[in-house]
């Protein structure tokens, strides 16, 4: 994906990185450009009061190096909500899907942390309160599990004694008044549960749920939640739960009898759980119906009755230990610096998922064995299936009738005596009722409670508790010191400053009350540092303050954090310090309250009309977060009800009292009544550059960075003045002298035709064309209720930089964003003008294009405000020195970081071999970026914007009436610029290196203080649309080959009806414009799934492989590349094996069942994707640009004919389009270590640079990627 910039309010910078994701260190090849930090500007609510949920901090997981969790090996070519038809980024999945609101999705989260975080959408996603609520039943007060309400082997989360009431009623209640007792009442009433969660426990003790969901049809998602993770190894035993993980998945053999069914598998390891899961068909032509049995089969085969082969234990001891260098980037050291220091006290700080080196080493399989028979049996799981179900009694059947035996057959009835367990197991266990008759009651729930503690249950109570020093006045004497990481692979300066509290569950009106006022809070805050600064420079990158609760670590934690320059560091401190004293002490205004409030219950509302168009596996996370919280589970109407009956009692000097509360360890930092930060942390480089000097060491001392935040205390505050906001950028009077000055219409689509509108009745595109030359195509969709979508994309991107501007185009979208600014609307208007309209816009550049992106609700005139904004953008843009100025600043600084990346290093070297040099595909250099000017990035940008070179789509639940009339009056009324004709034909051509060459194999040697190793292959291929870099146009060369020439089956009947169908598709196929398209996607799968099975599983070279293609579509030309993470003694052994599989495909035929498993792959995320207004976002991407001129309706309309059309010979006549011959194909291994064993070691780069996924380009953040392992495979 190439680099994004978004135009959003806060910075997008996630100290917790979902591990999944952040560590996808492979060579994307189209993305060796930054990931900057997105810059502060144009954001909406559904952003700026949201948090960003990722289940699982610290989490071990195999393989999944891909966006999508591979099968047997098979990884996605594409990123979700990406088609086949366009490469072009849409917006990051969590910011269009459905989301849950505050009151159902407290922690929908890959990572453990349900936090208020305002820089990714999901405005309701965390329900995390300051303390513990007021009880209203006995119960209340039993002590709780960290991990959730069901699983009874964790540390308690309760207040030390003396705290809770005093907390509970100074906090909860304050300002509600003893004279109100109805109020006071209303407060204490339980909130409403889920009415479709079913949930049960068998005799066994085994716990689960069910929840009915349609989306995506005829589809389930089957988890199973294990409760034992790395907290509960011996000293001797550090990474043997994970190691279970790894030998039980994949050695389970009814698992991979699955694969063929359409079943996507997975597996992940953290503190407290294991988890497998499934994704799977609800039915299989090559099953007797329903797939549920054999899926719940297959669990029970790898959580109860795995098979320790010593084979199966050592294959999976190398990929581990491949697994751990890995994921061994200063990234994760930063994480797990963090993380030590912020849980010293407890065994969170030393029991890291992934494990030690030298006792993986060790562990025969009759050890591993053992751990397993200590935590691996029925009454310590929990099964989650959420999905197309329609008889729960049926599924409860299958469930008893898989389970109900396991565990039972090995274990001794032991008396029911009382235990450390037994006094809590009533309140533990789940009695939720979902309202269901027969044989469904409740009954079964509580009727098993009592049988099942015969069952191993005292093993519960011998779990080792993790027990936590809250930062609670009072509650410690001694301050820590701030704790230094310094490292010479770090780039930038972060600061950390934690506090740490018990997780208060969200179960009450009181409770909701205290999360939506928070919400509010902080909200204000992110909003006031991001605009009040960015006028000028400002000393810092970032400031965030994150509230999270972590059902993982069992606590929820404060966290400000600041990132910044090395020489800016102290300023950086002084000004989040003063600014987090400045809301603390003044509070928010009434504009405040009323803004973010009302923006919330818009959010709410859209969100409760999406309650039918919400994913399986979105609301299995939800529940599995809330479960482990203790949150009531909520569905989004409840929670938008519940959330709307709350607002109505919410004063302002509560919710500054409240919000107060939250920011008192910063703002009254060093007083005896603050609480005593958890810990403070700064991660910092060994050298920094300086003008004119070069590398110097940079010092800095703890006293130094206490002296810092002293210094801010100590700054004048004042407070927040209220701002005037717009109710609209462009006026109805100036929108009307518009309409008679340029007089905009619709007219003919073609000079051949007529017709100024063409409406497609089976995909319900309609395409039209204004007058003054703007392409657009626009689809009404009732999927997500009340929600729309809309892209802008302008043809020529990076490619058209010329060899005197280069780096000019990306440094001039950044510029625009920075800037914020349109018309006389200051920054801040723009930015509340997007709030209060729940508008989230994103500009971005690629190498082909410039794109802008609007995510928009319909409700009070939503679409119509996102309509202005791209009007004021497209005529009356602002560009501003100090916005250059920081742009340019931030991607020097990011070329500076390349040398100290591994993966950057080695991708920047294989780029500029393969690529002969050419900057437009790396980092623009330090000379480039100085040879710019403001004007010369402006023009750079601006003039793409010229009429057919832009193109608009629009996807949403609109009426047609409401559609055309906010596109003649906003987009008709853009000045006519004319057409684009020649610029394309006057890009400076893009050229591999010819061949051969002695750049073709190279390495890179990075010093660091532990080994890691990682390797490129890269080579040669076709656009999407069948062009190459030479000019051939290869739909010439295919169309030589008849259907005649495909080898027939040996047989002298002739064909059948059905045989000659099957013909005539193939030759539909390979005359069809997307042919290249389907075929290369198909055999990226092929590919993926043998370099899985041979290097990975068969040789153990690596833990993680895969194949990417990056086709282009308006640059004649493509590229593969394989990347590969190996140790640096079997690095090039890897490499070599990659290039083999690559190779071998006409000497190792392709089966069929090889591509029927990737058709189903394909199709089968096509159909989960469908219902998405994003991803027909990008279904609609350049259907009516000049410069793609075979993508049409076609393209849309028969994607799914294609993928089932396309044979073996077709994936070969792809194949045979790939350069993987030696002169073509260009390779890279990189290896840090303290020796460089004579290789080159990386001290700097004289030209271009490079990105991977997931480098942020400023100093490490976060603690999350240390908490999980990857994904399994």
């Amino acid at each position: 994906m190439a680099a994004t910039t978004s135009l959003s309010l806060l910075p997008q910078i996630t100290p917790y990185r979902s591990h999944k994701l952040s560590n996808d260190n492979r060579l994307k090849l189209k993305c060796l450009r930054p990931r900057l930090p997105p810059p502060l500007n144009l954001n909406s609510p559904l952003s700026l009061l949201s948090s960003s949920i990722s289940r699982h901090p610290i989490r071990a997981v195999y393989g999944g190096s891909g966006f999508f969790p591979k099968t047997n090996g098979c990884s996605n070519t594409s990123i979700r909500h990406k088609s086949v038809l366009s490469e072009l980024p849409l917006a990051k999945a969590d910011s269009l899907r459905p989301r849950h609101c505050v009151s159902c999705s407290l922690c929908r989260s890959r990572r453990g942390y349900s936090r208020f975080k305002t820089s990714i959408p999901s405005v309701f996603s965390d329900k995390s309160s300051f303390c513990l609520s007021k009880p209203k039943q006995c119960d209340a007060l039993v002590p709780c599990a960290t991990v959730g309400p069901d699983e009874p082997h964790a540390a308690s989360t309760a207040l030390p004694e003396g705290i809770i009431e005093k907390q509970d009623l100074d906090l909860l209640y304050s300002g509600v008044g003893g004279d109100d007792k109805e109020l006071d009442e209303f407060l204490t009433c339980q909130l409403p549960s889920h009415p479709k969660l079913y949930r049960g426990q068998l005799k066994n003790g085994m716990r689960y749920l069910i929840l009915p969901n349609k989306v995506p049809p005829n589809r389930f998602e089957a988890h199973m939640e294990v409760h034992v993770g790395s907290i509960d190894e011996e000293d001797d035993e550090q990474g043997i739960a994970h190691m279970i993980e790894h030998v039980a998945f994949l050695g389970s053999k009814k698992r991979e009898k699955l694969l063929g069914t359409g079943a996507r598998s997975n597996a992940y390891t953290d503190f407290h759980h294991t988890v497998f899961h499934i994704h799977s068909p609800t039915s299989s032509k090559d099953s007797d119906g329903d797939l549920l049995p054999y899926v719940l089969d297959a669990l029970n085969e790898i959580a109860f009755h795995p098979k320790f082969l010593s084979s199966r234990v050592e294959k999976e001891r190398r990929a581990i230990l491949s697994e751990l260098q890995m994921m061994n980037t200063i990234d994760y050291r930063v994480d797990c610096q963090l993380l030590q220091h912020l849980h010293s006290e407890n065994k969170l700080s030393k029991r890291f998922p992934i494990g030690l080196e030298d006792q993986i080493k060790k562990w025969d399989a009759d050890k591993i064995r053992k751990f397993h028979e200590r935590w691996y049996f029925p009454g310590n799981a929990t099964l989650y299936i959420v999905g197309d179900i329609d008889d729960i009694s049926k599924t409860v059947f299958q469930i008893e009738a898989v389970f109900g035996q396991t565990g039972t057959e090995s274990e001794a009835v032991s008396p029911s005596s009382p235990s450390a367990f037994g006094a809590m197991a009533s309140f533990l266990v789940p009695k939720l009722s979902v309202g269901l008759g027969g044989s469904l009651s409740n009954e079964r729930s509580s009727n098993s409670v009592e049988q099942s503690k015969i069952f191993k249950k005292e093993r519960h109570a011998v779990r080792p508790p993790v027990k936590h020093n809250w930062s609670l006045p009072g509650s410690s004497t001694d301050e820590k010191l701030p704790q230094i990481f310094q490292h010479e692979l770090i780039q930038n300066f972060s600061f950390n400053m934690f506090c740490k509290i018990p997780v208060s569950k969200v179960q009450t009106y009181g409770d909701l009350r205290n999360v939506l006022m928070k919400r509010i809070f902080l909200s204000a805050l992110h909003f006031r540092i991001n605009t009040r600064y960015k006028s000028s420079n400002p000393p810092f990158t970032s400031i965030e303050l994150d509230h999270s609760d972590s059902g993982r670590e069992g606590c929820t934690v404060t966290t400000l954090t600041v990132t910044a320059e090395p020489k800016n560091w102290q300023s950086a401190i002084k000004v989040a310090v003063q600014e987090v004293r400045r809301l603390k002490e003044f509070g928010v205004t009434k504009g405040e309250l009323t803004r973010y409030m009302d923006a919330l219950l818009k959010d709410s509302e859209h969100l409760a009309a999406m309650i039918d168009n919400v994913s399986s596996v979105d609301n299995l996370d939800f529940i599995m977060e809330s479960d482990a919280l203790g949150h009531t589970v909520m569905d989004q109407r409840q929670g938008h009800e519940s959330l709307v009956t709350v607002a109505g009692t919410i004063k302002l000097e509560e919710v500054n009292f409240i919000g107060a509360k939250v920011l008192e360890f910063v703002s009254d930092y060093g007083k005896p009544t603050a609480p005593i930060p958890a810990a403070i942390v700064a991660c910092v480089p060994r050298k920094v550059h300086i003008e004119g000097k070069g590398e110097t060491e940079f010092t800095i001392f703890p006293s130094e960075i206490t002296a810092a935040i002293k210094a801010g205390l100590k700054e004048p505050i004042e407070a927040e003045p209220e701002l005037e906001v717009p109710k609209e950028l462009l006026s109805s009077s100036q929108l009307q002298e518009l309409w008679l000055e340029r007089s905009p219409s619709f007219i003919s689509l073609s000079s051949e035709t007529n017709v100024s509108k063409i409406h497609d009745k089976e995909t319900g595109i309609t395409q039209c064309r204004l007058s003054n030359g703007i392409p657009v195509n626009y689809k009404i969709s009732k999927s997500e209720a009340r929600g729309g979508v809309m892209r802008l994309i302008v043809g020529g991107g990076r490619a058209v930089e010329s060899s005197e501007s280069r780096g000019a185009v990306v440094v001039g979208v950044r510029t625009l964003s920075e800037g914020g600014r349109v018309g006389n609307f200051s920054r801040e208007q723009v930015e509340l003008f997007c709030v209060n309209h729940l508008i989230n816009c994103s500009l971005e550049s690629t190498e082909e294009f410039i794109a802008m992106e609007f995510r928009f609700t319909l409700r009070d005139n939503g679409m119509r405000a996102a309509f202005q904004l791209l009007h004021m953008v497209l005529e009356h843009s602002v560009w501003l020195d100090d916005a250059f100025d920081r742009a340019r600043q931030l991607y020097l600084s990011y070329y500076r970081s390349i040398p100290k990346s591994l993966e950057r290093s080695t991708a920047h070297k294989l780029m500029i071999a393969m690529l002969d040099g050419d900057e437009r595909f790396v980092e623009p250099t330090p000379k480039s970026l100085q040879n710019l000017t403001l004007q010369s990035v402006k023009d750079a940008v601006m003039n793409q914007f010229v009429g057919n070179n832009m193109e608009v789509s629009i996807v949403g639940d609109f009426s047609e009436e409401d559609i055309e009339s906010c596109i003649l009056d906003y987009l008709g009324t853009v000045r006519a610029t004319g057409n684009l004709t020649s610029n394309h034909d006057e890009y400076a051509p893009v050229v591999f290196r010819p061949s051969p060459s002695d750049l073709q194999s190279q390495q890179v040697f990075l010093k660091d203080t532990d080994e890691r190793a990682c390797a490129y292959i890269a080579g040669p291929a076709p656009n999407r649309w069948g062009f190459t870099v030479d000019g051939k146009d290869l739909f010439e060369s295919i169309s030589s080959i008849s259907t005649g020439d495909v080898p027939q089956p040996d047989t002298e009947e002739s064909l059948t009806g059905a045989e000659g169908f099957e013909k005539d598709l193939q030759r539909k196929l390979r005359g069809h414009p997307l042919f290249f398209g389907i075929t290369m996607g198909l055999l990226a799968e092929i590919i993926n799934s043998r370099l899985f099975t041979t290097v990975r599983d068969s040789l153990g070279l690596t833990y993680d492989v895969s194949f990417e293609l990056n086709l282009f579509d308006r640059l004649n030309l493509g590229w593969y590349v394989i990347s590969v993470t190996s140790t640096p003694g079997k690095v090039h052994k890897a490499v070599d094996a990659c290039k083999n599989v690559l190779r071998g495909l006409h000497s190792n035929k392709i089966t069929q069942r090889e591509l029927d498993r990737a058709k189903r792959t394909l199709l089968m995320r096509h159909e989960a994707e469908i219902k998405s207004n994003a991803y027909w976002l990008g279904l609609l991407a350049h259907l009516q640009a000049s410069s793609v001129p075979r993508k049409d309706i076609s393209c849309i309309k028969d994607l799914t004919l294609l993928y089932e059309a396309a044979g073996i010979e077709d994936v070969y006549l792809s194949y045979d389009q790939l350069k993987v011959d030696e002169d073509s194909l260009y390779s890279c291994i990189g290896i840090a270590g303290a020796h460089d064993d004579g290789e080159i070691v990386v001290e700097s780069i004289e030209e271009g640079g490079s990105s991977d996924e997931g480098f942020q380009g400023v100093g490490p953040v976060g603690r999350g990627l240390s908490t999980m392992t990857r994904p399994t495979t």
